[in-house]
């Protein structure tokens, strides 16, 4: 089974559990310990905190690829159910898909390295470097900016091309906007998406075997 495969025949729970459920847990748990740790007064504490933020990027690198993995999966693994007569912009949501997956990659673990570095400042009794901190500032913004944009774009492909393969035929915006709202607050949208791509899956798995 390919990487393609597994996303389409991925069931709703198990993407849910891995986008949105263990995250959650995480923040719970993280939670939990600042409070119990502003109750406790102990001065030690921080350390166990920053621990947590050491674990952000691992968890960062799950929610991406997962979520990243289903976009992928849809907007290019369904192209062969994509009508013959409708042309797909795949090219350009490869170059779209692409830019914010190493921006935000990057992120997750320069903010590991960051966390590091700044819990070594801390414990040497240093003050962090502001100036730096605002070059860092100025150069994330417009990058992610642009990030944000090619997100959209990979929403409006994604559910642009599930929407066509449903119907069989050239859509526009106004018939997938549903689905764009679905995909883009994904929590909700993968109980509803995901088990009509599975569907889809079976029927390309099924032409693919006659072919």
């Amino acid at each position: 089974m390919t990487f393609t495969e597994t996303f389409l025949k991925a069931k709703h729970w198990q993407l849910f559990i891995l986008t949105f459920g263990i995250p959650m847990v995480f923040q719970i748990i993280l939670m939990i310990s600042m409070f119990a740790t502003l109750l406790s007064g102990d001065t030690s504490a921080p350390s166990s905190l920053f621990f947590f933020f050491k674990l952000f990027p691992v968890l960062m690198i799950l929610l991406i690829g997962t979520i990243y993995g289903w976009f992928w999966s849809i907007a290019i693994g369904l192209q062969d159910k994509v009508p013959l007569h409708v042309k797909m912009k795949t090219k350009k949501f490869k170059i779209f898909f692409f830019i914010p997956l190493a921006y935000l990659l990057a992120i997750s673990i320069g903010m590991g390295i960051a966390m590091t570095g700044l819990l070594g400042t801390i414990k040497a009794g240093s003050q962090p470097d502001i100036a730096l901190f605002g070059g860092m500032v100025a150069l994330i913004v417009p990058l992610h900016v642009f990030s944000v944009f090619c997100i959209f774009y990979c929403l409006y492909f994604v559910a642009k091309t599930f929407k066509t393969v449903e119907r069989q035929r050239e859509t526009t915006f106004s018939d997938f906007a549903g689905e764009f709202f679905m995909i883009w607050f994904y929590p909700i949208g993968i109980w509803i998406i995901q088990p009509k791509v599975n569907k889809m899956a079976e029927t390309v798995s099924s032409i693919s075997l006659e072919r």
